[in-house]
């Protein structure tokens, strides 16, 4: 993309940006899981307030961006989603929040914004108990197994699971995902400095939760735990309690600025 062009769109292709609104003070940068795309995020729009805009990554491979290679460099996509971040022309305060595969991309996403000196004003993490996931390799197993494991996270609808047709279109995506989430490897650098908070399913069984509060070692700022009842997709039953959470956490931070201004 030239850089004219990139003045005129700096979201797309990598963001869908949902209510842009004048009154916007905040910004709420979500990251999905293997398999999804940016509209997983589209409802969360309706339970933030009208300060807070929404914004959802695209991976490359997903829904609009189908007809792209799917991402094999998880240091990588992280690295260019930052800099759409820098260049959109604000300095809205960020919360970065992932979940599954998404907790690791906002993980390198938020290291690389600190670099520069973007520091998000909060980190969420979800559905995943570490930065690195070595010990699952769901990538290299069969077609079958992996469509089992799909399954047996929760979070799709039986329709989907029994459709041949869907089966076969979506199954390279969510290789692809895994096997970018399972060949990740942390490299050393600063820890962060924002603060952290890690959001669990009390039934996730790729989470354990007694080392879930390992995420406070990646980070030099306050860090927090929130257990929620659900599976590996509890947040498609909790979203409204994690929003809540993340409104609180923003309300904390900006004193003096209203999340709910008055519409002009």
């Amino acid at each position: 993309m030239s850089e004219l062009a990139f003045r005129a769109r700096p979201w797309r292709p990598w963001f869908h940006r949902y209510r842009p609104r004048p009154t916007t003070v905040a910004r709420l940068v979500c990251f999905p899981h293997a398999g999804g795309g940016a509209s997983y995020f589209r409802r969360w729009v309706d339970l933030t307030p009208a300060g807070v805009e929404v914004v959802a990554a695209q991976y490359p491979g997903h829904e609009d961006r189908f007809a792209e290679p799917p991402a094999t460099d998880l240091a990588g996509l992280a690295q260019r989603y930052a800099e759409v971040l820098c260049h959109v022309g604000d300095d809205l305060p960020l919360v970065l929040l992932g979940h599954s595969l998404g907790a690791a991309v906002a993980y390198e996403t938020a290291r690389r914004l600190e670099a520069v000196g973007r520091s998000p004003a909060l980190l969420v993490v979800s559905g995943r108990q570490a930065a690195e996931d070595p010990s699952r390799a769901v990538h290299l197993m069969s077609d079958d197994e992996v469509w089992a494991d799909i399954a047996a996270a929760g979070g799709t609808h039986p329709e989907i699971l029994a459709s041949t047709e869907v089966r076969d279109a979506i199954l390279p995506i969510v290789r692809a995902d895994y096997r970018l989430s399972e060949t990740y490897r942390r490299e050393d650098g600063p820890l962060l400095q924002c603060p952290v908070l890690a959001c669990s399913g009390n039934r996730d069984p790729d989470v354990d939760l007694n080392v879930l509060p390992g995420w406070g070692a990646l980070t030099e700022g306050r860090f927090e735990t929130a257990v929620l009842p659900g599976d590996h997709f509890f947040l498609t039953w909790q979203w409204h309690a994690v929003v809540d959470l993340v409104v609180r956490r923003l309300a904390e931070q900006m004193t003096g600025v209203p999340l709910w201004p008055s519409m002009p």
